[in-house]
């Protein structure tokens, strides 16, 4: 079996930088994998950050989301890892990373990460 590789973020330049603007990006088809039970989670990860030097592309975004797919994960660990991997590659000046899961056995998860706190 081939091993998988995982993408990374990549940036571009913020033309913007002199001014503070808020990014809001929307993902309503997240999917990963519990890690206990191995069945699916389904949630719409929402990230919204404020912009330094740079902006985070795209295109790279969403491959990066796919890294996901298969991984067995909690929904803190999403919402958090999420957060800190767009924090060390993007360095935004602040960032929140929201998760919410759909409901799976009647409970219901959203979990909200922020840098600064």
């Amino acid at each position: 079996m081939a091993e998988e590789t995982w993408h990374e973020l990549e940036v571009v330049p913020n033309k913007y930088r002199d001014r503070d603007y808020n990014v809001n990006i929307s993902i309503p088809e997240f999917t990963c994998v519990c890690p206990r039970t191995g069945l699916p989670d389904f949630a719409t990860i929402v990230i919204n950050y404020v912009p330094d030097k740079y902006i985070v592309e795209l295109k790279s975004l969403k491959y990066y989301i796919l890294n996901y797919r298969n991984l067995g994960i909690f929904h803190e660990e999403v919402a958090n890892r999420i957060l800190e991997d767009i924090k060390r590659i993007v360095k935004p000046r602040k960032i929140e990373v929201t998760g919410d899961f759909h409901p799976r056995g009647g409970i219901q998860t959203v979990v909200t990460a922020r840098w600064p706190e």
